[in-house]
């Protein structure tokens, strides 16, 4: 549990610009701890009790342009482009005007409303569900500015006034940009409680046109990531870490590093040992000559295919805490008709991102630490830097970059690329912006795994095919070591089996958790990664046994969920569910519901042979609520099932004798282009609050393809990856 203190951040308007809300009582201190609760009902997303909700959301400049300071972290999601719409839509601005940043500094304006606000951070796919009112309210109560200055400025009442692609006009042919009334708009009072729009009146939410404002930049390579960032006498370091987890830093010889031309210095850092040269050649090279001895008297001594195997051996024992309890389990199993039984094993999986883990760390003149970096928890961040830097938070300056993808990595409690990146700039004694580097093995051998699971299912059927009763242990290493576990559950690791929506009277969920030095962190879509593959490919096998449609099968048990049956049915629909394939080819069907999004998958596969196979088409049906931005929907379900797709065929993190066996991508390997589907998505139209859908498309997709290949073979794979399942 983490404790420290805040100084509240933000900058004030010059006389030149209006920032909305911006009069704040800079200075503010205030505490909190960041604990582990349940969450907050993200649908809701109130705006929350601010004493100022639109402080420094929508800046309007005299260059005419408009900069959204955004509290949500941009990976490549869109989040970004789902906030300036909400503020686009009221404000009524021009997209060419348009600027968006990341905000940090200040938990009480950016803190996440799904998450209850306490603290800023991006996960769980509740960026828009955060920002749906806040962001909205932020750009009306600019636009109700901007037409007050005017209306001052033109002597008019201001209803005469419109404001339409930023240009503010009246009848009398009196026009200005935004840029020419920021500096009256400055001194008008911020307005309470502006009406927003209705949803008839909407022109970007929802619209089917409109597109990324920042794809341009993505594809020509201007777009600015951590990795190209440069600074006048920026020195880059890269690192040495444990070949083994828990192992400590013994001792290390420096000395034919430290003669190299271009090295600067070679230096101790929390985890280990960092090697800063002038450039990034320089600074591999030197790595390669440094002697390092390590402690491992604490050092994780075993390989996955023991920690698998004792996973299994206490599934078949009793559980340490139950997670859903319903009716009475062994009794229902004891005399029903007939029964079935399973068993999964799932992998450690890496999250493998594009660009690699990295930040940069400086001085400044004032003496304020800056840190630049996908800063994904910046809360956490901005005290974490301090501590390492030896300052008070107040005196640590995040800037948050976009990056080149997370899937959670970038949201780590100790935050360790950045106490490494201060660590290092610290102990040169802060002569020169540092840049820390990691390389692919580094990232890839640095822990932060979704975690091994193992899966104990059992299930009764009565003689008319109803289940009657279902019993799941699920044995794993928790995310949340302390804090998080409430009752002796960790919630990441039973989420997606302990909500499971089928109406069966005895359902048990149980928790194992284990003990492994091995370090986890949330993988997109968390516990639901294993939980939607064991119990979506479960109930195909319940369907088999009972002689059922797997999809009619499904929608007999979800008369009280009517978000699930639709988008079951939808998916069912558009995929000519029963309709017949030309020989070789199979369909199958998954559901599952994830952070308030709910996603069915139907997906065809051709078969070649009794091992090989490919993943031709996936339809899948999503229902997110309102959908901000269609397109960008159907980008993130096209992107969650080509990730998910990789990781359910062929991603597996191994370790031998404590050591991590895979190193880049020729031997943990995503998915690669020529595998990628056709993939159709169909979003279910909806006035609901908005969900998000970063993640949801990833659960389904595994079960899917399972339940294809069951239809052809009649086998379910149950040790993962599919390919090592298939060939076992």
């Amino acid at each position: 549990m983490l404790s420290h203190r805040i100084e509240l951040y933000a900058s004030r308007p010059s006389r030149r610009q209006f920032l909305i809300g911006a009069a704040s009582a800079a200075g503010l201190v205030i505490g909190y701890r960041l604990i582990a609760t349940e969450p907050v009902d993200a649908r809701a997303a109130p705006a929350g009790p601010q004493t100022n909700p639109f402080q420094a959301y929508v800046e309007v400049t005299p260059a005419n342009r408009i900069v959204i300071h955004s509290s949500q972290f941009e990976m490549g999601q869109g989040s970004y482009f789902g906030i300036a719409t909400l503020v686009m839509e009221e404000l009524e601005g021009d997209w060419g005007q348009v600027d968006v940043v990341g905000a940090s500094g200040n938990p009480a304006l950016y803190g996440n409303l799904a998450w209850g606000g306490a603290a800023q951070g991006t996960g769980g796919s509740t960026s828009m569900a955060s920002s749906w009112e806040r962001y909205r309210k932020a750009g009306a109560a600019a636009r109700e500015m901007l037409i007050s200055a005017a209306a001052r400025a033109w002597g008019v009442a201001a209803g005469e006034i419109t404001v339409a692609s930023g240009i503010l006009s009246h009848p009398s042919g009196k026009r200005a940009s935004f840029g020419e009334l920021a500096e009256a708009a400055a001194r008008i009072p911020i307005p309470d409680d502006v009406p927003l729009k209705s949803s008839d009146e909407w022109k970007q939410i929802g619209s089917e046109t409109l597109k990324r404002f920042d794809t341009a930049a993505k594809t020509n390579g201007t777009q600015t990531y951590t990795i190209d960032l440069k600074m006048d006498g920026m020195l880059t370091a890269v690192m040495i870490h444990s070949p083994k987890f828990g192992a400590a830093l013994k001792a290390f010889d420096a000395a034919k590093a430290k003669a190299l031309d271009g090295i600067v210095d070679v230096v101790e850092t929390p985890r280990g040992v960092a090697v800063v040269g002038r450039n990034m050649w320089a600074a591999l090279k030197g790595r390669d000559l440094v002697n390092v001895q390590w402690d491992e008297a604490k050092a994780e001594q075993r390989g996955t295919d023991e920690i698998i195997a004792e996973y299994r051996k206490i599934a078949a024992g009793p559980a340490k805490a139950t997670a859903r309890d319903d009716g009475d389990v062994q009794r229902a199993l004891a005399t029903s008709a007939q029964t079935v039984e399973a068993l999964y094993e799932f992998p450690y999986l890496a999250h493998a991102s594009l660009e690699p883990l990295n930040a940069v760390a400086r001085m400044s003149d004032d003496g304020v630490v800056e840190v630049w970096g996908g800063h994904q928890a910046p809360d956490l961040y901005q005290a974490a830097a301090a501590k390492a830097a030896g300052v008070t938070p107040d005196k640590v300056r995040l800037h948050v970059m976009k990056t080149g993808g997370s899937f959670g990595r970038r949201a780590v409690p100790d935050a360790d690329l950045v106490v490494e990146a201060v660590a290092t700039a610290k102990a040169l004694g802060w002569k020169a912006p540092v840049k820390v580097q990691w390389t692919r093995e580094n990232d890839m051998r640095g822990g932060r795994y979704r975690p091994a699971y193992v899966h104990a299912l059992k299930a009764g059927l009565d003689e008319q095919g109803k289940v009657v009763a279902l019993y799941d242990h699920i044995v794993g290493q928790p995310i949340s070591e302390s804090g998080g576990a409430k009752g002796g559950i960790d919630r990441s690791s039973v989420e997606g089996a302990a909500n499971l929506p089928y109406a069966i009277p005895n359902l048990k969920v149980d928790l194992t958790s284990t003990h492994v030095n091995i370090p986890v962190l949330w993988w997109r879509s968390v516990g639901s990664t294993h939980t939607a593959y064991a119990m979506e490919t479960f109930i195909d096998e319940l369907a088999a046994a009972a002689k059922r449609d797997p999809v009619e099968f499904r929608l007999s048990m979800l008369n009280d969920h009517r978000r699930h049956a639709t988008v079951l049915r939808l998916a069912a629909e558009k995929a000519g569910w029963n309709e017949p394939l030309p020989d070789g080819r199979f369909r199958g069907v998954a559901l599952h519901e994830s952070f308030n999004t709910y996603v069915a998958e139907v997906v065809e596969i051709t078969t070649k042979g009794s091992s090989d196979f490919t993943v031709d088409r996936v339809v899948c049906a999503v229902d997110c609520g309102t959908a901000t931005n269609p397109d960008q929907v159907r980008a993130q379900m096209e992107g969650g099932i080509g990730f998910g797709l990789g990781a359910i065929l062929q991603e597996e993190l191994t370790l031998t004798k404590g050591a991590v066996d895979q190193g880049n991508y020729d031997s943990y390997t995503p998915l690669r282009i020529e595998q990628m589907p056709k993939v159709e998505v169909y979003i279910v139209d909806s006035d609901e609050l908005p969900t998000g859908v970063g993640e949801p498309g990833v659960p389904p997709i595994g079960p899917a393809v399972a339940n294809a290949l069951r239809a052809a073979t009649g086998k379910t794979i149950q040790r993962l990856p599919i390919k090592k399942g298939l060939s076992a």
